[in-house]
Parts: structure tokens; C-alpha cells; sequence
């Protein structure tokens, strides 16, 4: 075991370090990151460890501002549809993603739908499983890191994912504990 210093932090580097496999470990467990902090994780693994951050100028700007898209001005005599999706277009382009405003869903739909993802992260590994998929053309899926594979710093965050477009969702493929009642 080598320790060095990197950006201020002591990182331990293991001899025969072989992230592929820690990466299949993570993945074939179906468990995701709120498997390891259940199983009574008592150090970060490897995979999790970031050595070159991006410090960058552009990453500590403070004068950016998240896009923001009135759905309200829908309503307003003389506003333009077309208008409304070129701004989502723009944000998607320049930012992948954006915040919207004035979408009319009332509070409590959105808390019942953050109370229901929460209670299926919640919920026994074992009942995880059943959804823990790498395949992105399923309808749900849940799974750590959608780029697990892919990228060389890998995020602390699990995922159930639900795809509403272009057609609505069937209900029934929905975990029984995130459906609303």
C-alpha cells in the first residue's frame, strides 16, 4: 500500500489495483452505493476517489445562472409556443438541463413523487434488485452510475429512472411502493 498526497487529500493507492474489478463488484452486487453504506461500509472504495478534479475558472464562476423556463407565460395572451421550446432547445443544448417554473403541478404531487423515490431507495436490497438494470431502453430501471463503465470518476448516487416520453408509462411497471395511491 503506497499513500500519497493528491489536491490536498491522502489517498491510499493499492499494488494491483484492478478498478475493473471493483467496478463488476459494485455493479453485480445490483445493490448500488446505499448497498456499501448498508453493508456497514467503513472506507471509501477506490472507484469513488476522484484524482484529477477539474479546478477550472468556468467550474467556480459565480456569475452563472441556471436556466429557467416559464411554462406561465403559456398561458399569456400573445405568447408563442415555438418561443417556449426554442428556450428548452437552448437549454438543453448549452446547459442539459434547466429549471422549470410556473409548471402548475400542485406540491403535493411533487413531495408524494420525492417520497415515493425515497422509499424505494429505502426499501430492502433484495426488492432493488428486481429493477437493477444497465439496460437505458427499459421503461424503469434503477442502477448505480448510468456511465459506471464509462467514465473515469465515478459519482456517490443511485438511480430509478422512469421514462414518460414519448408514451405514457404503464403503471404496473412502476415499484409497488413509488405508486401513488
Amino acid at each position: 500500500m503506497v499513500t500519497t498526497i493528491e489536491e490536498g487529500n491522502q489517498v491510499e493507492h493499492e499494488s494491483g489495483y484492478n478498478r475493473q474489478r471493483e467496478l463488476k463488484l459494485l455493479d453485480d452486487s445490483k445493490a448500488g452505493v446505499k448497498g456499501l453504506v448498508d453493508a456497514g461500509l467503513s472506507k471509501i472504495p477506490r472507484i469513488f476517489i476522484h484524482d484529477n478534479l477539474n479546478t477550472s475558472s468556468s467550474a467556480t464562476n459565480n456569475n452563472v445562472s441556471i436556466p429557467v423556463i416559464d411554462l406561465g407565460s403559456l398561458h399569456e395572451q400573445g405568447s408563442s409556443r415555438h418561443e417556449t421550446i426554442e428556450k428548452v432547445k437552448d437549454a438543453c443544448e448549452k446547459w442539459g438541463f434547466f429549471q422549470v417554473a410556473n409548471h402548475d403541478i400542485p406540491q403535493r404531487v411533487l413531495d408524494e413523487m420525492l417520497d415515493g423515490v425515497r422509499r424505494f431507495h429505502e426499501q430492502d436490497a433484495e426488492v432493488k434488485r428486481e429493477f437493477y438494470s444497465r439496460d437505458m431502453s427499459k421503461t424503469v430501471y434503477y442502477n448505480t452510475n448510468f456511465d459506471l463503465y464509462t467514465t473515469p470518476g465515478v459519482n456517490w448516487r443511485d438511480t430509478l429512472a422512469c421514462v414518460l416520453a414519448p408514451r405514457p408509462i404503464d403503471p404496473h411497471l412502476l415499484p409497488s411502493i413509488c405508486k401513488y395511491l
